[in-house]
């Protein structure tokens, strides 16, 4: 069976991370994003993952030269301009080849979905198209999807204002398609799944929804991308593939080549050739490869990116620090700051909620 992943966005959320590297290929726990995409999908069955590229796609080509992740062959479509949710669908589709059902995903979301489940329950409707639906606190971010007893579509309301939702089961951006849905869907121009393509389907009673309440999350926010490799190694994911370090104390991932003088607390993940020098505590964080912590430095609640060098005694809390990037002495990071790749963040420097280089 085939898989359209969504993956052609710019991530303006993550900026300046994505001014270098799309959203997908960021890393959860030295993994590329999309490579936990894959890796979930090729479980259950899926053979071939096709990646709808729009931005940097070259990233993503450069990554995988074996055109292989998982055991899931990849193929590529790469939008000649800029199509949309749907309009991506039907020129990947297009492009690959799918002639038979098929799952489309956004490829920043991470779950535990039970895809072989969904593709049955699509079947035995007879549906058109069927979408998995996950239970949020707050709907008012994402499409609100109410249905009948049977699983069919009632309506679908896209970003509903607070206290206005119907239910709180919202569009989880997993779905199953039948081909006959790529003709609904005009050509050469850019087309909404969300706002065109499902409302037909549910005028004509062919959109049904599947209820989960299993893991998922939408990585589009720094809180919520630093919050996906922390719950892979707290275990909050139950499928999710466990870095390559062991697990040398509870919620404690430390590499081999690691150096490690100072503090690790969990839950923490320390990659290769990373060095913790004495004094320096990490708590809560991903510490990737070739990342130095100087003396007495504190990382807690954050992400540092391959190469990244945290100066002495400076601190950074619950933000995300690019690769390549220097953060010198005594500064402070915190408040979901996202720094870019390559960064030189002076000596005492103080950035609370920010983003630097400034977009």
């Amino acid at each position: 069976m085939d898989a359209i992943v969504l993956v052609g966005g710019e991530g303006t959320r993550l900026r300046p991370l994505t001014y270098d590297i799309p959203k997908q290929m960021l890393p959860v726990v030295d993994r590329p994003m999309i490579e936990h995409v894959v890796s979930w999908l090729a479980r259950h069955g899926i053979d071939r993952v096709v990646l709808s590229l729009g931005y940097r796609p070259t990233a993503f080509l450069e990554a995988f030269p074996s055109g292989e992740v998982a055991g899931a062959r990849l193929a590529y479509a790469i939008e000649p301009q800029l199509l949309d949710t749907a309009g991506a669908v039907r020129f990947a589709a297009e492009e690959a080849g799918v002639d038979d059902t098929f799952l489309v995903l956004n490829g920043d979301v991470l779950s535990d979905f039970d895809v072989t489940s969904l593709v049955s329950f699509h079947k035995d409707c007879g549906a058109e198209a069927t979408i998995q639906l996950t239970p949020v606190e707050d709907p008012s971010s994402f499409g609100v999807v109410p249905t009948d007893p049977t699983g069919r579509v009632l309506a679908f309301i896209e970003k509903p204002a607070p206290g206005t939702a119907p239910t709180n089961l919202v569009n989880a951006g997993c779905y199953v398609i039948e081909p006959s849905v790529l003709g609904r869907i005009p050509s050469g121009r850019r087309v909404s799944i969300e706002r065109e393509t499902f409302p037909a389907l549910v005028a004509d009673g062919h959109l049904y929804a599947f209820e989960s309440d299993s893991y998922w999350l939408d990585t589009g926010t720094p809180a919520k991308y630093l919050e996906a490799s922390l719950d892979v190694l707290g275990g909050k994911r139950t499928t999710a593939s466990l870095p390559a370090a062991p697990e040398v104390a509870r919620g404690v991932f430390l590499h081999p080549d690691a150096a490690v003088e100072g503090e690790i607390l969990p839950v923490a993940y320390v990659g290769p050739g990373a060095r913790i020098a004495a004094g320096a505590v990490v708590t809560d964080s991903v510490v990737s490869a070739g990342v130095v912590v100087e003396e007495g430095a504190r990382v807690e609640g954050s992400m540092v990116m391959a190469g990244a060098r945290i100066g002495r005694a400076a601190v950074l809390a619950c933000s995300i620090v690019g690769p390549g990037t220097t953060v010198g002495e005594f500064a402070h990071i915190a408040g979901n700051t996202v720094v870019g790749a390559g960064a030189d963040i002076p000596a005492r420097f103080v950035l609370e909620s920010a983003r630097f280089p400034a977009p």
